[in-house]
């Protein structure tokens, strides 16, 4: 009750949820001794894959026996998931006394809710000197608030497409924009550059980071990946060729996010990092609302025998890497879908083929969340399409077959009210 009260009065610091300036961060850091320029980073910016290349990497440093901080952001259950040091999140009462501090040397100055949660993460921080630091960028990069570090370990550079587009004007809504925006004022230490969805893309970012005198791993040019048969695959860089063990996260597409942690955890070279604990890390990574399938628990209990999924996918580039995903499994698909009233609704939907059924539905909590009844009047191109109150009803009403599976996706916030449900 104390952390939720807390959190409530942080939200009302700034009339916007999100307005792109570093001065107010920099001012309560200022106020704090700067606990930011004490910390060992690795920064994480892109669109799509930022969660699973940070769980991908984190599970192979906490193998080589190195703690970690963790700094990301929407959390999906709790808010305590965005903070975890020395490997464990904050309980409540350590988060409430922490955001407590911050508060009082704020002292009602005017900043936004990401701001302070940002300046409290590296307040804290700071007790660990020790620790490797893995902190997400959150919209864009170059005025956000993560942004104030003057030096880091390295940069990753996950897929970039289209998304928060209403955050830009009309006539700047564009991937080249967005790649600026992400990469043009990354550090100069070391970038790793993960694979792209297309190669201009690929090259628009290694045009907007070729000034930077950065050593830049390139996925394509300096490490590679080639999946075999067999239930393994092979990695190469510069420091030579991995036989490794499939991670344990379902989906082709998440090699690419574990080829980049990979990559960056053998450029990490002040640390000890060998090829046994890259190979057992990565069958022990932890991911949250990433194409994660539910096993047990209230809503799995209404799907019988069949597999049911949670995804948290939201932008097309994520549903385009979703479906191919789906197209692998030889299986009737039904999706169940929520998302927030921003997106391009159509966009997303438009790369999900050979779908069984669709259902819409509401996402409970989210005022800023489009009515699934109207969701469904939007989409095309669906000839079994249903809308339902809510997500227990969305799943009862699929009339499924044996090894048929369900997949929950559209929003991060849809798959929190999921996993709380479940």
């Amino acid at each position: 009750m104390k952390l939720q009260k807390i959190v409530e009065r942080l939200q009302k610091l700034h009339p916007k949820e999100i307005d792109l300036s570093l001065d107010r961060t920099k001012n309560l850091l200022e106020k704090l001794g700067n606990p930011q320029d004490q910390i060992s980073c690795i920064s994480i910016v892109g669109t799509n894959g930022k969660f699973s290349t940070i769980q991908a990497l984190y599970a192979i440093l906490k193998e080589a026996d190195y703690k970690c901080n963790i700094y990301t952001s929407p959390h999906i259950q709790k808010i305590n998931e965005r903070f975890v040091f020395n490997n464990k999140p904050l309980t409540d009462d350590e988060l409430a006394n922490l955001f407590s501090e911050i508060e009082e040397a704020n002292n009602q100055t005017q900043i936004t809710f990401f701001e302070i949660l940002t300046v409290a993460y590296f307040h804290y921080a700071k007790k660990y000197p020790e620790n490797i630091n893995l902190i997400e960028s959150g919209l864009f990069h170059r005025f956000d608030a993560t942004n104030i570090l003057k030096k880091n370990l390295a940069s990753i550079v996950t897929a970039i497409g289209l998304d928060h587009l209403d955050w830009l004007p009309k006539e700047e809504q564009t991937v080249e924009k967005i790649i600026f925006e992400k990469t043009s004022t990354l550090l100069n230490s070391k970038i790793v550059v993960a694979k792209q969805s297309s190669n201009e893309i690929s090259k628009s970012i290694e045009n907007t980071i070729k000034d930077n005198t950065s050593k830049k791993i390139i996925f394509n040019k300096n490490y590679n990946f080639t999946l075999k048969e067999n239930d393994f695959f092979y990695f190469e860089d510069e420091f030579g060729a991995l036989k490794l063990p499939k991670p344990n996260l379902p989906g082709e597409f998440q090699l690419e996010n574990v080829s980049t942690a990979i990559a960056t955890a053998r450029q990490l070279t002040k640390y000890k990092i060998t090829d046994e604990h890259i190979k057992s890390g990565i069958t022990k990574i932890e991911s949250i609302a990433r194409l994660q399938e539910l096993k047990s628990g209230k809503l799995k209990d209404l799907t019988s025998n069949n597999l049911l999924f949670v995804d948290g996918s939201h932008n097309p580039l994520g549903a385009k890497v979703l479906n191919e995903y789906l197209q692998s499994l030889n299986c009737n698909k039904h999706i169940i879908l929520g998302m927030m009233a921003n997106k391009d609704h159509n966009e997303y939907m438009s790369y999900f083929k050979d779908i069984k059924s669709l259902t819409t539905i509401d996402i409970p909590n989210q005022p800023n969340a489009i009515k699934g009844s109207e969701l469904k009047g939007k989409i095309k191109n669906f000839e079994n399409i249903n809308y339902k109150n809510s997500i227990e009803e969305a799943i009862s009403s699929i009339d499924l077959q044996e090894n048929d599976i369900i997949l929950i996706t559209g929003s991060l916030y849809l798959a929190g009210e999921v996993l709380n449900l479940n």
